[in-house]
C-alpha cells in the first residue's frame, strides 16, 4: 500500500496535522495519511477527522550520551539557528521518531510529510520515485540547493532499513546538528534531488521572492515559526502563508493565486 506519513508527538504538531489531512483531500491525493504518534497527545480526535489514521509507536530508545547531546539547549548552544526562531514546543530529539516510518507494516512505498506542510496541489506522482528523494533547503540564497530538507521525502519502509539506521544514527559521539535532516543527508549520500517546489520553504517568499512561482508550488512548508503561533518577529512579512495556512486548515481550498511579496 501506498501512504502519506507525518509525525505528531505534541499537541501544536497535532494543530498542523488537522490542516495537512485537509490539504491532502483537497488535493485528492489517492493514499492515506498515516500519522505517527509516540505518546499520548490531546488534540488527535481532530486529526481523525480531518481524515487521518493514527499509528501509536514507540519512542527510541537513545544511549543517555546521545541524549544529552541532542537536547534542546546543548544542540541549539552547539549549532545555534541563525535565520529563524525554533518555537518553544520543538524537542529536536523528537525529530528522529519519523524514521520509524521505515518500520510500518503493509505499507511499501511512503512519502513522509512534515506535520507543518500544506499539500496545495497533488502529489501522488512522488510515489514512483526511488528511496530516497528529497527537496533541497532552499531558503536563504541559491547555495542552499546543496543541502537536503527533510520535511518531503520518499521512502520504501522496511524494518531491515531501519536497524542499519538506528546503528549508524547512534554510533559512539554521533552528532547530527540539524538532526534527522543531517542523518539522511549522510545515510543516504546520493539522495535524489525534488524539485524545491515539492517542499517549497516559507522563508523563500522572503528572501528569494523570485523563485516564488504559484502555478508551480505543490508544497508550502513552515519551517521555523508556525502559522498557528500567536506573534513573532516575522509575522507580519509572512501574513499572507499564515493567512493561506488559515485557510486551509478552516476547509477552505487555497486560492488562485497568491504573489510573491513586494
Amino acid at each position: 500500500m501506498n501512504a502519506y506519513v507525518t509525525l505528531v508527538s505534541n499537541e501544536d504538531y497535532a494543530i498542523g496535522a488537522v490542516a495537512l489531512a485537509r490539504s491532502l483531500r483537497m488535493t485528492s491525493a489517492a493514499a492515506p495519511l498515516l500519522v505517527l504518534v509516540p505518546r499520548p497527545i490531546d488534540g488527535l480526535d481532530a486529526v481523525e477527522r480531518a481524515g487521518a489514521r493514527l499509528v501509536p509507536i514507540e519512542t527510541l530508545p537513545f544511549p543517555d550520551d546521545f541524549r544529552a547531546r541532542h537536547a534542546r539547549e546543548p544542540l541549539h548552544a552547539r549549532a545555534p539557528f541563525t535565520k529563524g526562531d525554533k518555537p518553544a514546543f520543538h524537542d529536536p530529539l523528537d525529530n528522529f521518531l519519523k524514521l520509524r516510518l521505515w518500520q510500518l507494516e503493509g505499507v511499501t512505498r511512503a512519502v513522509f510529510l512534515d506535520a507543518d506542510v500544506l499539500v496545495v496541489r497533488n502529489i501522488d506522482r512522488l510515489f514512483d520515485y526511488p528511496e530516497l528523494c528529497a527537496a533541497p533547503n532552499l531558503y536563504a540564497a541559491m547555495t542552499d540547493m546543496q543541502r537536503m530538507n527533510s520535511g518531503v521525502f520518499t521512502a520504501r519502509p522496511d524494518p531491515r532499513t531501519f536497524e542499519r539506521m538506528w546503528a549508524s544514527l547512534t554510533q559512539p559521539e554521533a552528532f547530527w546538528p540539524r538532526t534527522d535532516q543531517t542523518f539522511l543527508e549522510r545515510f543516504w549520500p546520493d539522495w535524489h534531488g525534488l524539485p524545491y517546489t515539492y517542499n517549497t520553504l516559507q522563508y523563500l517568499f522572503l528572501n528569494l521572492p523570485e523563485l516564488w512561482h504559484w502555478p508551480s508550488i505543490r508544497v508550502v512548508h513552515y519551517q521555523y515559526e508556525k502559522p498557528w503561533q500567536g506573534e513573532h518577529a516575522k509575522r507580519a512579512q509572512l501574513r499572507p502563508l499564515i493567512e493561506l495556512w488559515w485557510r486551509v486548515h478552516d476547509g477552505k481550498p487555497p486560492p488562485a493565486d497568491l504573489p510573491a511579496r513586494a
